[in-house]
C-alpha cells in the first residue's frame, strides 16, 4: 500500500489529484474489507458445521443404519407387542429408529402413510428418559396421545386446549414421573412459554430428555407450503440442548426447503432417510367441476355412493362451503360431519372423534383438519376445489389409504378455481409457479398422475399403468384440437378492453368474447365452459399471465396477455393445441371388497 504525502507548496491542481487518487485507493480497501468479511463469516460457518461433526461422531458415531444393533431385539418386541405389529418395518423405518438410537440427529421424508410417528415413538418406548414432541396441529396431537394412551404408553400433551388447572398438574408430571415417555407440544408452546422451556431445561440438566421430535418439519421453511413463522424459531432447540438428538420428519419437502430446514434447525449434518413419495395403492382421478353448486354437491355424493358406506374425506376451500356440502351430503342419505377454523375446539374434536370412531361416514373440512391424521381405513378423500400446491394435494390426498388398501381421491376441477385460489394464496413467498404446477397437474388429460407428482419431487417417474384416471384411458379417447384461430382472437379480446391496463377477471372476459363485442366470431359458437378450457389453456401455455388486484374488501385476481402472448397480436402465427377427453372415462365402480381384494396387484 503507497502512502500520499500532500505538498501544500506545490502546484494548486496536484492536490486535487492526489486526493482523487486518496479517494480511489480507499475504495479498493473498502472493497477488499467486504472480501474479506464475507470470508470470515463464512469460514466461521464451516468452523461452527465442522465442529458439530466432531463432537456428533465422536458422541454418537455413524454406522451401517441397517446393520444389527443392541436394541433390536426390544425394537421386535415392541413392534409386537404395543403395536400387534409382526411383519418388518415399512421401509426406511428401521434406519431412522437406528440413527435416532445411536444419538445422531435425522431429517426423515417418508410419505403420507409411511409410518413416520413410529420412527419417534419405539425409540421413546425401549429406551429411559422423555421424547418431546413437536407438531403443529391440535388434532394430530390428540389423535396420537389418545391412541398411545389406549396402548398403555405414558404420553401428555400440553396444548392451548388443556385447561389451566391442568397445565400446573403436568408441569410437575412432566418434572417427577420418571415413566412418562412422550410429551406432545406445539411450536408456539415451545417459543412462547417461558415456564415450559425451564421445564425442558431441568429435564435435560437432569439426563432425562432423550430426544426431540419435529413432526411436519417443511413447515420451518417459508418456501414450504405450510410456513409457521413460530416453527423457524424452533432453532433454540439445538441451541439449549446441543448434545439431545433431534429427529425432524416430513412427507411434503422439496430440496430447497430441505436444505433450509437444515440450516433453520442448526442439523446440517445430520443423517438424510427418504423413501419414494410415490403411494401405488392410490387411484388419482381428476373431473370436470359443474359449475352449480348443487350439481357439485350431487356428483360428490354420487362418488361417497360408490364406496358402500367407506370411511372419507371431503375437503373444500372455505368454511362456508363446508356447511353447505355437509348439508347436501346429509341431505342425500349420508353420515357426515363438518370440521373448520371457526368452531368451538370442543365440538371439532367431537366430530373428529365421532368420524375415526366409525359413527360418521364422511368428515367435510377445510385443509385446517388433517397433517398426521392416523385413521388407516379412509377409502376415499375428495377436493372440492384444487388444492394451492402439488405438496398441499400430496399430504391432503395422502390420508387416505394409510392401511395400504387401494383408495380413490378424486380431484373436481375447472380453471376459474386457480384464479379463485390465486386470490387467496397471492400474499404468500412463492405461490406463484406452486399454483401453476397444481393447475397444470389438474388440467392434464394424457399424463400419469403418478408420474407427475414423483417428478416434482425429483423422483425417477413411477408409471402406474392402471392406477390413475389418465392411464386407464382407452386409446384414442383423448384427442388434440388446434385452437390457435380462438387464441388469436381471445387475446385481441383481451387487447381490446378499454382499460389501459388491457387485463380483465375471467368472467369479463369470457362474457365479452362470447358477447359479440369481442375481436372475431370464435366465442360465439362455444359454451361458456368450452371458452373456459380454451383460457385455460392459454394459461398453462404461458400465452397469459395473472396480476392481482388488492382492494379494502377484496383480492381480486386479473388475466393479462404475457410477453409471449402478445406475439398473436403482432401477427405472428402461434400454434396452440388443446388435449381434450372425447368421452370421459372414470375409474370402474367397485366395491370395497373387490378393491381390497385387487390392493395386491397395485
Amino acid at each position: 500500500m503507497t502512502d500520499v504525502a500532500v505538498d501544500l507548496t506545490s502546484d494548486p491542481s496536484e492536490p486535487q489529484e492526489q486526493l482523487e487518487a486518496v479517494e480511489q485507493e480507499l475504495q479498493e480497501v473498502d472493497a477488499q474489507i467486504e472480501v474479506l468479511l464475507a470470508r470470515q463469516q463464512h469460514l466461521q460457518k464451516e468452523r461452527e458445521q465442522l465442529q458439530y461433526l466432531c463432537s456428533t461422531n465422536e458422541r454418537a458415531p455413524k454406522a451401517d443404519w441397517a446393520g444389527k444393533f443392541d436394541w433390536d431385539h426390544y425394537l421386535n418386541k415392541a413392534l409386537a407387542e404395543q403395536y400387534g405389529l409382526t411383519a418388518r418395518f415399512r421401509p426406511m423405518q428401521r434406519e431412522v429408529i437406528n440413527a435416532t438410537l445411536q444419538g445422531r440427529d435425522v431429517l426423515c421424508l417418508m410419505p403420507s402413510g409411511g409410518g413416520k410417528s413410529l420412527c419417534y415413538q419405539m425409540p421413546a418406548l425401549i429406551r429411559e428418559g422423555l421424547t418431546l414432541v413437536i407438531s403443529p396441529l391440535l388434532s394430530l396431537i390428540q389423535d396420537q396421545v389418545d391412541r398411545l394412551q389406549g396402548q398403555g404408553v405414558a404420553a401428555v400433551a400440553v396444548t392451548s386446549l388443556t385447561p389451566k388447572e391442568e397445565v400446573n398438574q403436568l408441569y410437575k408430571q412432566i418434572e417427577t414421573d420418571k415413566h412418562l415417555k412422550l410429551l406432545y407440544a406445539t411450536p408456539e408452546r415451545i417459543v412462547s412459554a417461558k415456564r415450559f422451556m425451564g421445564k425442558l431445561e431441568k429435564l435435560h440438566k437432569s439426563g432425562r430428555l432423550a430426544r426431540i421430535a419435529i413432526d411436519e418439519a417443511h413447515c420451518c421453511s417459508q418456501w414450504g407450503n405450510d410456513f409457521r413463522p413460530d416453527y423457524r424459531k424452533l432453532a433454540v432447540l439445538k441451541q439449549q440442548f446441543p448434545t439431545v438428538p433431534l429427529i425432524a420428519l416430513t412427507a411434503t419437502a422439496t430440496e430447497d426447503v430441505c436444505q433450509d430446514l437444515k440450516d433453520i434447525l442448526q442439523i446440517e449434518g445430520c443423517e438424510r432417510f427418504k423413501s419414494s413419495v410415490n403411494r401405488p395403492n392410490l387411484f388419482y382421478q381428476v373431473r370436470p367441476k359443474p359449475a352449480s353448486n348443487s350439481d357439485l354437491s350431487a356428483a360428490i355424493a354420487s362418488c361417497i355412493a360408490e364406496e358402500d358406506g367407506a370411511s372419507g374425506i371431503v375437503y373444500c376451500l372455505t368454511r362456508k362451503e363446508t356447511e353447505q356440502v355437509a348439508v347436501d351430503l346429509q341431505a342425500a342419505g349420508i353420515s357426515c360431519g363438518t370440521y373448520h377454523a371457526d368452531m368451538d375446539p370442543a365440538s371439532r374434536m367431537d366430530i373428529h372423534k365421532s368420524w375415526t370412531a366409525g359413527q360418521l361416514q364422511v368428515i367435510v373440512a377445510t385443509v385446517a383438519f388433517g397433517m398426521g391424521i392416523d385413521k388407516p381405513d379412509v377409502r376415499f378423500v375428495i377436493h372440492h376445489s384444487m388444492s394451492k400446491s402439488i405438496e398441499n394435494y400430496y399430504q391432503e390426498s395422502g390420508r387416505a389409504g394409510r392401511d395400504g388398501q387401494l383408495a380413490r381421491c378424486i380431484l373436481f376441477y375447472r380453471f376459474a378455481d386457480a384464479l379463485r385460489q390465486a386470490s387467496i394464496v397471492s400474499l404468500e413467498p412463492g405461490w406463484q409457479p406452486r399454483l401453476m404446477k397444481m393447475a397444470c397437474y389438474a388440467a392434464a388429460v394424457s399424463t400419469c398422475r403418478h408420474s407427475f407428482i414423483s417428478r416434482h419431487f425429483a423422483e425417477a417417474p413411477a408409471a402406474c399403468s392402471s392406477h390413475c384416471d389418465c392411464c386407464c384411458r382407452p386409446a384414442g379417447s383423448v384427442i388434440t384440437k388446434d385452437v390457435s384461430t380462438a387464441a388469436q382472437d381471445l387475446t385481441a379480446t383481451l387487447d381490446s378492453f378499454p382499460s389501459s391496463d388491457r387485463r380483465a377477471t375471467l368472467n369479463q372476459l369470457v362474457d365479452r368474447w362470447r358477447s359479440g363485442k369481442g375481436v372475431g366470431i370464435s366465442g360465439k359458437s362455444m359454451s361458456k365452459d368450452e371458452c373456459e378450457q380454451v383460457v385455460g389453456s392459454l394459461f398453462y401455455d404461458g400465452l397469459l399471465s395473472l396480476e392481482m388486484g388488492y382492494t379494502a374488501y377484496a383480492t381480486n385476481s386479473y388475466l393479462k396477455l404475457s410477453p409471449k402472448g402478445s406475439r398473436l397480436l403482432q401477427g405472428n402465427r402461434l400454434q396452440v393445441r388443446q388435449d381434450i377427453v372425447a368421452s370421459e372415462h372414470h375409474s370402474p365402480r367397485k366395491s370395497v371388497k373387490r378393491r381390497k381384494k385387487e390392493a395386491g396387484d397395485c
